[in-house]
């Protein structure tokens, strides 16, 4: 078995900055893509304050409010997917182990089904992710294993009870409007983001990303067996509990924004784990900055090369599958 060599902490932190410069350069460069193009000449243009410039509304109010959605939300999901998989101990574990997503999902379609606008769209998604999660640690409370195990069991058991009513619910919906509507939400598109919908769901990122943070010292613990754990003096089911509410709190927040998108939760972290190590000191940022940087180039994919725009979660299936396949059949490799 070939050893891996991650970076050094002090290269972490010069691959952090790096990092950080080239999602603001993406960031910038990302307001030219679109159906209506601009080169980076009219950007500057438009970011330098330039009065009466036409595009001025298409880069600042459109384009970016979506722009920096899609990089949140790949933060979002990839400090979650990659907390979830330290305190759960399972490397397959995603960000929607815990019926976050099945539960965001149901939620959405109610809202749908009642007619309501974007915006409640959003609220309503964004309540029943947490809804289900407190639902998952509350039936875990009751079922007779390992506390990680019952989370995991019980989240698949909230996750499949919140998906059969997500589907009576399109059964019942109207095939004209809703039924669509729900589909399409239920695919991941963030062709509906507005400034608004952006600013509901920031300050929960916001909470859940210093929640876990704060713990990324706690969470190297966390991943340890219970009595190391306790050894050590911590008190192991305070501190999942605050590492668990942070991740969901970002999640959740990450899929009431731009509907269901998976696999960068499960992806991103083992890429990223595979850099620095698994010391959540270092990967935390890091894969918050990856998942942020891959998502927003998915995004510019979908808007840019494509004449109908598909699905920004369908796109990332497409290449999430086969690039992780390649990547545990390379790690069986080492």
């Amino acid at each position: 078995m070939r050893k891996l060599h991650h970076i050094s902490q002090k290269n972490t932190k010069y691959l952090v900055l790096g990092l950080a410069m080239t999602s603001v350069l993406l960031i910038v460069l990302s307001l030219g893509f679109g159906y209506y193009r601009m080169n980076i000449a009219d950007v500057f243009h438009v970011i330098t304050g330039a009065s009466g410039d036409p595009n001025g509304w298409i880069v600042l109010g459109i384009r970016f409010p979506r722009i920096i959605a899609a990089y949140i939300i790949g933060a979002a999901l990839s400090v979650s997917g990659a907390t979830y998989q330290g305190v759960l101990k399972n490397p397959l574990v995603s960000p929607d182990i815990l019926g976050v997503a099945s539960g965001a999902g149901m939620g959405a379609a109610l809202a749908i089904m009642l007619g309501l606008n974007n915006l409640m769209i959003q609220i309503f998604a964004f309540g029943a992710g947490l809804v289900a999660v407190l639902a998952t640690y509350i039936f875990a409370k009751h079922v007779k294993f390992d506390r990680r195990v019952s989370l995991i069991l019980s989240g698949v058991l909230v996750g499949s009870l919140a998906f059969s009513i997500t589907t009576m619910m399109k059964y019942l919906a109207d095939t004209t409007d809703q039924l669509p509507e729900i589909t399409y939400w239920l695919m991941g598109s963030l062709s509906r983001v507005s400034t608004n919908s952006l600013l509901v769901s920031l300050p929960f990122m916001a909470v859940g990303f210093a929640l876990l943070f704060v713990m990324r010292w706690r969470i190297n613990v966390l991943t340890l067996d219970d009595i190391e754990s306790k050894s050590l003096g911590v008190n192991t089911k305070r501190d999942m509990r605050i590492v668990i509410v942070g991740a969901t709190l970002a999640c959740s927040a990450a899929v009431g924004l731009g509907g269901l998108i998976g696999w960068v939760g499960l992806m991103i972290p083992h890429i990223t784990r595979a850099i620095t190590g698994p010391q959540y000191t270092r990967l935390l940022p890091v894969s918050a900055m990856i998942g942020g940087i891959f998502l927003l180039l998915m995004d510019d994919i979908v808007r840019s090369l494509f004449v109908m725009e598909i699905p920004i979660g369908l796109a990332v299936a497409f290449i999430g599958a086969p690039f992780f396949y390649m990547l545990i059949r390379r790690r069986r490799k080492c």
